[in-house]
């Protein structure tokens, strides 16, 4: 009979920390990534299972979003805050171990106007127009791992084109054009 007790003691001894131990502010986490340029905010949670609610605020303290889900030890949520004006927002998790927040500030992608890339007849041969820019304009063009291949300043009074052989190049790469007030353009082949 003594045996027994001890025993069952001991399961409720484990049970009961490892109930404490899921809620436990130390074993919680909360990071927000975002990416200039990009409208994709990643919210990384990792944490007890059960329930949790997601809420954003912005900078004058206005819910924007909320959100509650039920997860297994942790999540990744891409959110997309196009339409979003620039700013401060506050993203706070509420999980069984309290209250945890940060803030990002996020800036939307300005697009550089009147950019485009045609592929031409000739095999490999890629035309990139820009109307309407007077002022120098950068243009990068990456490989399909993302390393610059090609960069270039142009002074354009007006509008101008420039024909690029890509023929050599092994799968996709991205034209990239920036304006003289860093707002871009980008174009995946």
């Amino acid at each position: 009979m003594k045996t027994r007790s001890i025993v069952l003691a001991a399961i409720l001894l484990v049970s009961a920390s490892a109930a404490f131990a899921t809620a436990d502010p130390s074993n919680t986490a909360l990071a927000v990534v975002s990416a200039k340029g990009s409208e994709v905010v990643k919210v990384i949670y990792k944490g007890s299972n059960g329930k949790v609610k997601l809420n954003i605020y912005n900078s004058s303290s206005t819910l924007v979003f909320s959100e509650s889900r039920y997860v297994q030890q942790g999540f990744i949520l891409p959110l997309n805050f196009a339409g979003l004006s620039a700013g401060t927002y506050t993203v706070e998790l509420i999980d069984a171990s309290g209250v945890k927040s940060e803030k990002v500030n996020y800036q939307p992608a300005k697009a550089a106007a009147n950019v485009h890339v045609a592929k031409l007849a000739q095999e490999g041969k890629y035309l990139l127009s820009v109307v309407n820019a007077n002022e120098t304009v950068t243009i990068h063009i990456f490989d399909e791992n993302n390393n610059l291949i090609h960069t270039s300043d142009k002074q354009s009074a007006g509008s101008f084109a420039q024909i690029f052989n890509m023929q050599n190049i092994q799968g996709g790469f991205t034209f990239e054009v920036i304006n003289a007030t860093g707002a871009s353009t980008i174009v995946r082949i």
